[in-house]
């Protein structure tokens, strides 16, 4: 691909712009202003949530012209398009992660986009719209927030001066028992917005995370934004992220390598 003076792609810059120029014609113009409707898992839909991964389709395959699985589409059409895309590629996208934020005026959530091959992210961007803030990586060439590098700053490298973002609601009962009565860290977060959670992550906003099981668009970009800035993750049960189930994944990751073991080995520790 060629390069540009950034150290970004081409491809990358181009998919950031399509994510950017989404957000502000099919995202921003409804916030705050759009009804809503609840899925068959219970979780919530938009019309920009529609609109927006309508709009994504269509930009991202006039980049490369691959198949697209969305969040918002029916399981069996995501696993067909996945078995479809599986080895020539295919796009993995969020319209609107943190849907419920966005409905009630929260401002944290993002739109989130993966190009996957063989099964794992080669390309992620993930956009927060109300902060203005693109979050990027390319497989092997590094992460960037707005065009720039990554510069991630570490503020704890021990548990327990960390701060930890955490969602409790999918973590089994022991574990999340553990966590609030018995925290081995500083303070704790939780915004509701997967892809972004992995982002301030990697910027080194949260020095460490923990999920009990997220879908393929909650992950597919943003574990590679950390993976790039210099970051770590594993699931609950085996040390290789990328080898967990592919339509749902628990995360425990940290930026620094340190805090990263010494966290997993707490967690895996309150399993046992």
């Amino acid at each position: 691909m060629t390069r540009t003076p950034s150290g970004m792609s081409a491809m990358l810059k181009a998919v950031i712009a399509a994510v950017k120029l989404v957000a502000s014609e099919e995202i921003m113009p409804r916030y705050k202003r759009v009804t809503h409707q609840r899925k068959a898992d219970g979780s919530l839909c938009t019309e920009a949530d529609l609109a927006s991964q309508e709009a994504l389709t269509r930009k991202l395959q006039a980049i490369l012209n691959v198949p697209v699985v969305g969040e918002e589409m029916e399981r069996a059409e995501q696993e067909a398009l996945w078995a479809q895309g599986l080895e020539g590629g295919l796009w993995c996208i969020d319209p609107i992660d943190g849907t419920s934020n966005f409905v009630r005026g929260l401002p944290y959530f993002a739109v989130s986009v993966a190009l996957i091959r063989n099964g794992k992210s080669v390309l992620g961007v993930v956009y927060d719209p109300v902060g203005e803030e693109a979050f990027a990586a390319e497989l092997g060439k590094g992460a960037f927030l707005n065009g720039e590098r990554l510069q991630s700053r570490t503020t704890a490298h021990s548990l327990s001066a960390a701060l930890v973002n955490i969602d409790l609601k999918r973590l089994d009962p022991r574990l999340a028992g553990q966590v609030a009565m018995q925290p081995p860290f500083s303070s704790q977060r939780n915004f509701g917005a997967c892809t972004l959670d992995w982002c301030y992550t990697a910027a080194g906003r949260f020095d460490a995370y923990l999920h009990g099981g997220q879908k393929l668009w909650d992950y597919a970009a943003g574990s590679l934004i950390l993976r790039e800035a210099g970051g770590h993750a594993a699931c609950l049960e085996q040390d290789d992220f990328f080898q967990g189930g592919v339509w749902e994944r628990s995360a425990v990751a940290a930026l620094d390598a340190g805090l990263f073991e010494e966290w997993k080995a707490w967690v895996r520790g309150q399993r046992e």
